[in-house]
């Protein structure tokens, strides 16, 4: 394929961010769709987006989250060379501009953030309405429109295994539709977490109705689900055991999902699940869940959104008092008991 027919994505390193990606790549596949659109991004991304049938390869950056390591950076980039027509920059980053640059491709397109001039050559301005709303941001680096008329913003859909999804339903023991996901999780801080007696407590409920519920997270989540497992044994707990790749398959198959603002979040709307996502520390206004079958419960209160990782007060009332029954009418008024 011709370099002009072949575009690099440097990608985000969070599994949200690398779901909501997807709005640009749909925007451009929209705009041309003989284009090629290669994404370089951590391997932990690969499984989610070799799941989007308008990336055409992934390529694995061998570099952290925090790891700047310029020599080996120059290193990848050389290798890169004559190979694309543009470069799209999704993180703010300026270590994260360097391989398009080094790898000389015309066009290097992002948003300026780390005083990236020279790095990139078409720096766009990022509009003080859309810094927080990630999935905006990105599709409006190929598609400017979307900005104003929100109507135009792609909805994210992820492919599912069909066969590896039948595969772990018979794994362990579960049956398409019977069954609640929950995300418990939050890599940003306990200011985005529901408490735990809460997950408890909604997953007592889900069960006297005959709902079985599934825990899903990262080996990180594994103490909180733990604490969560000890009130209600009935849950089945698979957080730190399932690849993204399987979580996937498995959340699909789901009836819907309760979930923090998280990356899972993403996963589940863009395999078509009805969702209840709950905010303490950030604002549904910002990076939702991309699907209308959402009920979004946050309290609103003066104190939040903050932004924080954890509570500056000290309180966490944007969450402690988002009680069950709240969650618990919100999955009713989505039809999903």
């Amino acid at each position: 394929m011709q370099r002009d027919a072949r575009i690099l994505v440097v990608g985000p390193s969070w599994i949200g961010d690398t779901v909501m990606s997807q709005c640009l790549f749909k925007a451009l596949k929209g705009r041309d769709p003989d284009i090629a659109i290669d994404v370089l991004a951590p391997p932990g991304m690969g499984p989610v987006l070799s799941r989007m049938p308008e990336v055409d390869a992934v390529l694995p950056s061998p570099f952290g989250h925090r790891n700047f390591h310029l020599a080996k950076r120059i290193g990848v980039g050389r290798t890169l060379v004559g190979r694309y027509a543009a470069a799209y920059v999704l993180p703010g980053s300026w270590k994260s501009a360097i391989i398009p640059y080094v790898a000389r491709v015309p066009r290097r397109i992002g948003y300026l953030r780390e005083a990236r001039w020279g790095l990139l050559n078409d720096i766009r301005p990022l509009p003080s309405a859309i810094k927080r709303k990630t999935a905006i941001a990105y599709q409006a680096l190929a598609e400017p429109e979307v900005a104003a008329d929100r109507s135009r913003l792609a909805v994210p859909a992820l492919r599912v295994d069909m066969d590896n999804r039948d595969h772990l339903l018979g794994i362990d023991g579960l049956s398409e539709g019977a069954f609640a996901a929950f995300f418990p999780g939050a890599e940003y801080g306990p200011a985005k977490r529901w408490p735990a007696r809460h997950w408890s407590a909604l997953a007592g409920r889900l069960d006297r109705l005959g709902l079985r519920v599934v825990l899903f997270g990262s080996p990180k989540d594994r103490d909180f689900g733990q604490e969560i497992v000890t009130a209600q044994s009935s849950i089945l707990d698979l957080t730190g055991r399932t690849s993204i790749k399987d979580a996937i398959d498995l959340i699909s198959a789901a009836r819907f999902a309760v979930t923090n603002d998280s990356g899972l979040m993403h996963v589940a709307a863009a395999v078509g699940r009805k969702l209840v996502a709950i905010y303490g520390s950030t604002s549904p206004n910002d990076t939702p869940a991309l699907s209308d079958a959402t009920a979004f419960l946050s309290l609103g209160l003066p104190c939040s959104p903050c932004f924080k990782r954890t509570c500056p007060l000290g309180h966490f009332d944007c969450l402690e008092k988002l009680e069950p029954a709240m969650a618990m009418r919100a999955i009713e008024t989505l039809g999903a008991i």
